[in-house]
């Protein structure tokens, strides 16, 4: 279905206020990425536990060596997240703009 540009200008509207941030996806990320904060707010839970697993576990366990182990891990993962972010925020965006699309078709 076409949509006019009203429902078009309805849906940029609600893309503002419903999309996620490009910008405070890379804030979360540089400032409580170890956390997996961002993550959370990108709507991938499951990563984001584990990374929270991932960090508390490793300052846990740092003093034994195994930790550090863990905390390299999570280092390595947040400066490939730095590139993956772009993606997730843009397939979110999309996910929600489909979203606002189909209760318009209703």
């Amino acid at each position: 279905m076409q949509l006019t540009n009203e429902e078009r200008m309805l849906v940029n509207s609600e893309l503002q206020r419903k999309g996620k941030s490009m910008l405070l996806s890379y804030v979360l990320l540089i400032f409580l990425g170890s956390l997996g904060i961002h993550r959370f707010y990108l709507g991938k839970k499951g990563s984001a536990i584990a990374q929270l697993c991932l960090t508390v576990g490793g300052w846990l366990t740092a003093i034994l060596i195994i930790g550090i182990v863990a905390l390299i891990v999570v280092g390595v993962w947040l400066i490939v997240d730095l590139f993956l972010v772009p993606a997730i925020v843009e397939h979110q965006n999309s996910l929600i703009e489909d979203e606002i699309v189909a209760t318009l078709e209703r």
